[in-house]
């Protein structure tokens, strides 16, 4: 079906406030989809050969929450070791779900198939299939291709209908098979076609219990890609459950701001059955972060209103809601910020301060005027604009949210501004009261990261106000627990709330302000200590500027999902790393002890080392 017909069809559903209704599946005893809630899971770290180390590791991630548990099976003893974790597991009481994490070779996934409740296969390098020539098949030629996947996913698929095991088609943006690479780039585009491919033959095969994922490191690819496949399927009549996730979100407060950007996005279309917060941490972390992100979008017993969104909004492109008027001295790019003196010498500085008292002051300013003007980010402000605009065209918007305010309602509110002419540059302000700053990450990143991604606002202006904040978590069972990071330091410091702009407009991909880290979250292919090396070269690589670093476990996902970074540091063997520079590689199977420094080596010969 063309794209202009696939837009068409996913505004229409956006269009509809609340969760769209997927195909109801059951992964082992606990079902996915339709009426369901959205589900959590983990990915243990542990090699899974290690029976009583995944044991333990599984136990903790099921204590803190979470609906399913995945492991890589690199091999076929390593998926027949899942039966050895699945029934020690039992015996301790614990019959949470089991996930296998197949790459590579069908026969493991058969294995697997047979012991665990789900599989989840990668459509680019599931099967080893002699590919089409380069550039435009035949219709033959595709046809062939079809056959040979038929051939080699079909006995899977008898298997799972046997042993009733659910399956993921898990796409990754960053291990795309060569012949989709080849046709399509690896764009959202290439990445729905490579799901729907073996989707169409689970549907013939009379297979149903599946569940598809459209990942990657890249917020704006990943929400694209899981928007044009929901409206491909559509399209074909029928919704299948969604796994949402960031891969290689990172750690501490980028990966949470990250993850709530992208994840928030989806989830504030109404889309996602279950999630999987892929942080550079141990495993156990991952599982409050994810509920409550859930917890946060499910928050509102009221739906929000249908949205009118105009036919010119493209949901699977990147593209100015609309082209602003241009205000002198007031910078193109997104700008931050900041209420009261901001007087820290911390970086990074805010473009903008604001006090009660005095008039707004753009610090890079030439010594232009601008006439700000505060509205909420409602009818309200539209039609308190209509009245305003006649009366000073230099003129900044400030969108104030209510603390209830959701995506939807804002995303409408530009929507109203495009409809009736209005162009001013709009700041887009909210205050909170978290009760930790690990919070206040992720509901900020949720609210304003899914804007950003699509084009709307101008600026960002947070506010966080420690002194109003709740007196209990927002989570019901009391979200962090004891090591929820509270925040320090007096209410309402402007430190964190423009450290924490800026790292959701990075994480938008509208502005860069220090490097960006692509870390994997580990697992069972990891076979260095991801953990402590993603921590030392951020410390070491900390100053740079416009810059991207990717830390990858293993070649599964790693060179692919590094595509857009300035290098890469890959896992190879044992405690043997391989260096990249861009797509390309540098150096082969350096001593891990000894991979650190020859990246920052590698940054300064190639002249991106500042001081």
């Amino acid at each position: 079906m063309e794209e202009q017909n696939l837009r068409k069809i996913f505004i229409n559903m956006m269009r509809t406030p609340g969760r769209k209704r997927t195909r109801e599946i059951y992964i082992g005893k606990v079902p996915l989809g339709g009426k369901y809630p959205v589900r959590i899971q983990s990915m243990a770290s542990s090699p899974t050969s290690d029976t009583a180390a995944c044991v333990e590791e599984s136990i903790r991630i099921i204590r803190a929450g979470a609906d399913y548990i995945r492991f890589t099976a690199q091999n076929t003893r390593e998926a027949g070791n899942l039966a050895d974790i699945r029934d020690h597991l039992r015996r301790r009481g614990y019959h949470t779900p089991i996930i296998a994490d197949v790459h590579f070779n069908p026969k493991i996934a058969e294995t697997a198939a047979r012991i665990v409740e789900k599989v989840r296969i990668n459509p680019g390098n599931f099967a080893r299939i002699v590919p089409p020539g380069k550039g435009m098949a035949t219709e033959k030629e595709e046809a062939c291709y079809i056959e040979q996947l038929r051939e080699q996913l079909v006995p899977l698929l008898n298997i799972c209908k046997k042993h009733h095991t659910a399956l993921r088609l898990g796409v990754n943006h960053g291990s795309l098979s060569k012949r989709i690479l080849e046709k399509y780039g690896d764009t959202p585009q290439g990445m729905v076609i490579s799901a729907m491919e073996y989707l169409r033959i689970c549907k013939e095969e009379d297979f149903h219990e599946v569940v598809l994922s459209m990942k990657s490191s890249n917020t704006r690819v990943m929400v694209h890609a899981y928007r044009l496949l929901v409206a491909t399927m559509a399209a074909e009549g029928e919704l299948y459950p969604l796994h949402l996730g960031i891969t290689e979100a990172g750690e501490g407060e980028d990966g949470r701001i990250r993850s709530a950007a992208g994840i928030g996005a989806l989830l504030a279309d109404g889309l996602g059955d279950t999630i999987r917060v892929s942080l550079t941490e141990p495993s156990e972390k991952e599982v409050p972060v994810a509920r409550y992100l859930v917890h946060y979008f499910s928050r509102e017993k009221e739906p929000a209103p249908e949205v009118q969104i105009p036919a010119s909004f493209d949901p699977f492109e990147y593209v100015p809601v609309q082209e602003t008027m241009a205000v002198a001295g007031f910078p193109k790019l997104p700008v931050v910020v900041s209420t009261g003196m901001y007087d820290s010498k911390q970086e990074p500085r805010p473009d903008l301060t604001v006090r009660e008292d005095v008039e707004p002051k753009l610090l890079s300013s030439a010594g232009e005027k601008q006439s700000f003007v505060k509205v909420p980010a409602g009818e309200e402000g539209v039609r308190h604009l209509l009245q305003w605009q006649v009366q000073n065209p230099a003129t900044v918007v400030v969108a104030e949210a209510g603390e209830t305010d959701s995506v939807r309602e804002i995303r409408s509110f530009f929507f109203r501004l495009q409809e009736t002419g209005i162009r001013y540059p709009v700041i887009l302000k909210k205050t909170y009261s978290s009760e930790t700053m690990e919070q206040f990450w992720i509901e900020a990143a949720a609210d304003m990261g899914p804007l950003f991604l699509d084009g709307f606002g101008n600026g960002l202006w947070l506010e966080y106000d420690k002194d109003k904040a709740r007196s209990t978590p927002l989570h019901p069972t009391g979200y962090g627990g004891q090591e929820s990071q509270k925040t320090g330091g007096d209410s309402g410091n402007p430190d964190i709330a423009v450290a924490t702009a800026f790292g959701i407009l990075q994480a938008a991909r509208v502005r860069s302000f220090r490097p960006e880290y692509i870390s994997c979250p580990s697992c069972g292919r990891t076979l260095f200590n991801i953990q402590k090396v993603t921590a030392e070269i951020r410390k070491r690589t900390s100053h740079l500027k416009d810059i991207r670093i990717a830390v990858m476990g293993c070649i599964v996902n790693g060179p692919g999902e590094m595509a857009d970074a300035d290098y890469g540091y890959v896992g190879s063997g044992k405690d043997r790393i391989t260096l990249y520079r861009n797509r390309q590689i540098v150096k082969r199977n350096i001593p891990a002890k000894d991979a650190v420094e020859e990246l920052i080596k590698l940054i300064k010969e190639n002249g991106d080392w500042q001081t």
